[in-house]
């Protein structure tokens, strides 16, 4: 299962789900994880979706847009989200998990493996599940 990490320095959790420029895609299962890829949407900050907040027809499809190249990361982790985007990344079938800012990608993916392992809650079951069919 692929997992998405909001981050400008690929070590930390660090950014708002929708003016994040980056994204830090692992892959986790029951043997463990592996860093696949940076999904760069920007150089820094997203400027785009920030600077088109006052023209929603704009703002709504650059975050689809967003949230459609992350579709195949069931989990996201970010600092922050709002709910417009939350429900547009539900509706895709991914889950939005937001962490305390400066939290490190290393401890989350450590956290969700022993979950994995042990006993993962029923949302996580169901990715899981998902992701074996």
């Amino acid at each position: 299962m692929k997992v998405a990490f909001a981050s400008t320095d690929g070590v930390k959790v660090n950014e708002h789900f929708g003016r994040c420029g980056q994204f830090v895609i692992y892959e986790i299962g029951a043997d463990g994880y592996k860093f696949l890829e940076i999904r760069k949407f920007s150089e820094g900050r997203d400027k785009k979706i920030e600077d088109t907040k006052d023209n929603p027809e704009i703002h709504n499809d650059l975050v689809w847009d967003k949230v459609k190249a992350l579709s195949d990361c069931k989990i996201v982790y970010m600092t922050e989200i709002g709910p417009p985007s939350a429900a547009r990344l539900s509706q895709k079938g991914m889950m939005p998990l937001k962490v305390k800012e400066g939290t490190s990608i290393e401890e989350c993916l450590e956290k969700l493996y022993e979950t994995i392992k042990t006993s993962p809650p029923p949302w996580l079951k169901k990715l899981l599940d998902k992701k074996e069919e």
